[in-house]
């Protein structure tokens, strides 16, 4: 039988670190095809590249894994997959391990999660997997175990329409466990710092932090990670408010 095709991507490109291990920790699941970006793209959320070429560089294989990079976003590296890197649909879509956390409302600009819900949009079960750690010596062995034991449920069992997986992981201490949970409700506050450059002109800088606003919520992954378990968040790709509808009409 032919084994399941998993295709990979990230958005901290093709040589990240985290990236090499989601591929060491899923190898023997299936065949692995990789398509992810040639430099970072943290941040890039859906966003897709228009009015330019995009060009597919070949690599050596990684541990039994098809390599390849994109000039473009997380999500053009599942389109152009699809198009023309995988030799046939794939039975899941994985994305990571992202260097850094996407719980909260960071999944709103999350290019790991753009390219999960990607796939997810076009049918094809998907997960996103985050460490709450930016070190590019960043320990991942901690995730080994839930890695394999949520993409085999998924590949199993596979997941309800327009629902993808959003799993974040605590670093820097040993994983107490597994919650599926919601994302909390959070904002990023002081999100840019000022400087000045040589020539007496202000600039900024992204920095902030993240703000939860229900810490006390035991059904948010916010509260667990805090408390060192992973979380799973199933998140929907159909944004329609569909429980907002009987209030427009009223209102229009």
């Amino acid at each position: 039988m032919t084994k399941p095709l998993i295709l990979i991507s990230n958005d901290d490109g093709i040589s990240s670190p985290g990236l090499h291990r989601l591929i060491d920790y899923v190898h023997h699941l299936g065949d692995i095809v990789v398509a992810a970006p040639d430099g970072p793209c943290s941040g890039k959320s859906a966003a897709l590249t228009v009015n330019a070429p995009l060009r597919i560089t070949e690599h050596p294989d990684y541990n039994g894994a098809i390599m390849r990079s994109v000039s473009g976003t997380p999500v053009d590296c599942i389109k152009i997959a699809m198009h023309n890197i995988v030799p046939r649909r794939p039975d899941l879509v994985l994305s990571g391990i992202n260097h850094g956390s996407n719980a909260g409302n960071s999944i709103i600009y999350s290019g790991t999660m753009g390219a999960a819900m990607e796939a997810c949009m076009i049918g094809i079960p998907a997960i996103g997997y985050s460490l709450l750690s930016h070190a590019i010596d960043a320990d991942f062995s901690e995730t080994e175990h839930y890695i394999e034991q949520i993409t085999k449920a998924v590949l199993a069992k596979g997941l309800p329409k327009d629902v993808c997986l959003n799993v974040n992981f605590p670093a820097k201490c040993k994983i107490e466990g597994m919650k599926v949970v919601r994302a909390a409700d959070s904002h990023w506050t002081e999100e840019y710092q000022q400087y000045v450059d040589p020539n007496g002109k202000p600039f900024y800088w992204l920095s902030g932090k993240i703000v939860n606003e229900e810490p006390d919520n035991s059904e948010t992954d916010l509260y667990w990670l805090d408390r060192n378990y992973a979380t799973v968040v199933p998140s929907c790709s159909n944004r329609n408010a569909v429980n907002a509808l009987p209030f427009m009409k009223e209102i229009l």
